[in-house]
């Protein structure tokens, strides 16, 4: 496939599936608020009863095992804490993976990115949450082995004679554990004292998160009761300054990338498109994957997951079909459905049609790697595709934001005209 026809994939004609998929997403949480209080009381319970799988230094996102077709999977949705403490290995792993907001890659630029966007660089190390109760303070990965154990200076994180408040009370943050300097870099408050902020917009979370973590001294150099420093990340609107300062400023950490928040986003479980994650080699070490050696290999690679009628999906809801294995075929390599199975991407490429894929060419490569806990998502194949083909560059995301200026400018002018 030429470059050119790519980048049209990119550039939406008129809407994207990523960016239909936003407008569904802001739609879906207007209409749908669960008891978001609940679900945090629930959160910050089971991340204390659950007990850990692995040992505390391991690798970072370190995955669970596939849990075998032979295995029942765990329906999560009812589970309450005396059942979910119950859960051990892979079963007790894979439902913590799911309480995180997973971002999805850029593979467009969102409509009115400087107006409905926040962006910040996303600071290298170990995504986890952090929640403080009963005393302590608790740090579990995404695949729900604890990090740490310690005291801390968050409300009711350590057991100190002078502590005020409700010994009830519990928060609980989103952070990222940058190994080299020690420090819980803080992108998102998820419950405050037992307030959820779940249900509240991402403007407001960050907000709020701004105001408060620095009063409880959390932020101070570590001590006695506070084991781990904790900071906040710069989190700009994204304008062309904004964008500029989060791409280019010296920071006290290693940078991963941009990572783009939608300012009226919530805080919903999984993988959303209101949330967007853009790397290039500037502003990261890592921007196309590589393989078990660390090495980038000379065709891209996924993961897709077989399905019973043989069809190789994503992760997504609903899952991207990228292809069909024929049952004898299947039968003589022993794959059973629900098994993760590694392709490399032929010359024929990726084809989309209005920015959906229509075909794919897949060359098998075996089973993956039984640390795997999932597929790879659509945005993210797209995102290593477009790497390697025609990459959304930053000045594409600088320009955008002229353009946007100027026809908002231009609708300005008309309006005092008229």
């Amino acid at each position: 496939m030429a470059p050119h026809d790519l980048r049209r994939s990119f550039k939406r004609p008129a809407i994207s599936d990523q960016e239909r998929r936003r407008q569904q997403s802001l739609l879906r949480q207007s209409q749908n608020r669960r008891d978001a209080q609940h679900h945090a009381r629930f959160l910050a319970s089971t991340a204390f009863s659950l007990p850990s799988q692995t040992p505390e230094l391991e690798p970072s996102f370190s995955q669970p095992e596939h849990i075998p077709d032979s295995q029942p999977e765990p329906s999560f949705k009812d589970l309450d804490v005396v059942e979910a403490s119950k859960l051990k290995g892979a079963e007790a792993r894979k439902w913590f993976s799911k309480q995180l907001m997973l971002p999805e890659w850029m593979i467009d630029i969102p409509d009115k990115l400087t107006i409905d966007w926040f962006v910040f660089a996303r600071p290298s190390g170990k995504r986890c949450f952090v929640i403080s109760c009963n005393g302590t303070t608790i740090s579990r990965l995404k695949n729900g082995s604890i990090l740490h154990r310690f005291p801390s200076a968050l409300p009711n994180g350590a057991r100190r004679k002078d502590a005020s408040g409700s010994s009830q009370s519990y928060s609980i943050l989103d952070c990222i554990f940058h190994e080299v300097d020690q420090t819980y870099y803080v992108i998102d408050m998820i419950c405050w004292k037992g307030y959820s902020l779940c249900d509240c917009t991402s403007e407001f979370r960050f907000f709020w998160l701004n105001s408060k973590l620095a009063e409880t001294g959390a932020c101070d150099p570590p001590s006695y009761y506070h084991k781990y420093r904790f900071s906040l990340v710069p989190v700009y609107s994204c304008d062309r300054d904004g964008l500029s300062a989060a791409y280019t400023a010296a920071l006290p950490y290693v940078k991963d990338g941009l990572l783009f928040y939608n300012k009226h986003a919530h805080y919903q479980t999984g993988i959303t498109p209101l949330a967007l994650v853009w790397k290039d080699g500037n502003c990261s070490q890592y921007v196309m994957d590589t393989d078990s050696k660390g090495q980038v290999p000379s065709q891209q690679q996924v993961v897709l997951e077989l399905q019973e009628d043989g069809k190789v999906t994503t992760c997504d809801d609903p899952p991207v079909v990228f292809g069909c294995l024929d049952g004898s075929y299947t039968q003589q390599l022993g794959l059973n459905s629900g098994c993760l199975i590694r392709f490399a991407i032929g010359e024929g490429g990726l084809v989309l049609v209005d920015g959906k894929l229509e075909k794919a060419d897949l060359n098998y490569l075996g089973q993956a790697n039984r640390a795997r806990a999932s597929a790879d998502i659509f945005s993210k194949v797209m995102f290593q595709y477009s790497v390697r083909h025609s990459p959304l560059r930053i000045d594409d995301l600088l320009g955008s934001i002229i353009s946007t200026v100027d026809q908002e400018s231009k609708a300005c002018d008309i309006e005092m005209d008229g």
